[in-house]
């Protein structure tokens, strides 16, 4: 899928969405997932790296002069996960276009559904996103989640 460049609101800056490999991009995903989860929210290092990321598919949004700003993985399970933007580009759409990406992704493999494990304070995001709500409130990281899937129509 070759990159897609979005002005993703009136109020923003234009932002490339991009699919990428661990391989190609391990360096831009790692400064996004680092200042993301391990600074900002805390999670310990050895929660936040894991053998999933070779295997994934990772999108990664970058804004001017090739800032990575965000990123998302789809794991071959169909679990979307590690969905971060850094704080300074929050509330520009940024998540929804790669988000859209994922699941653009996750259609053209032929998968029927998509789920992830969703901060509950972003479970509103995931729903205007057309995710439900499955199972009650565990902690992961101790972060409070929920597991929310969505049906693909292929």
């Amino acid at each position: 899928m070759p990159a897609s460049s979005a002005q993703l609101s009136e109020q923003t800056m234009p932002v490339t969405v991009r699919r990428t490999s661990w391989a190609e991009h391990e360096t831009a995903l790692r400064k996004v997932r680092e200042t993301v989860f391990i600074r900002e929210q805390r999670v310990p290092d050895s929660l936040e790296w894991d053998d999933q990321d070779a295997d994934a598919i990772h999108f990664l949004a970058t804004g001017p002069n090739d800032l990575p700003v965000g990123c998302i993985r789809l794991l071959p399970s169909g679990q979307l996960s590690r969905l971060a933007v850094l704080e300074s580009f929050r509330n520009q759409d940024i998540g929804s276009a790669l988000l859209n990406a994922a699941e653009q992704e996750a259609r053209a493999q032929g998968m029927k559904e998509i789920f992830l494990h969703a901060q509950t304070q972003a479970t509103r995001f995931y729903e205007n996103a057309g995710f439900s709500v499955s199972g009650g409130i565990f902690l992961e990281a101790d972060i409070p989640h929920r597991q929310m899937f969505k049906e693909l129509d292929n």
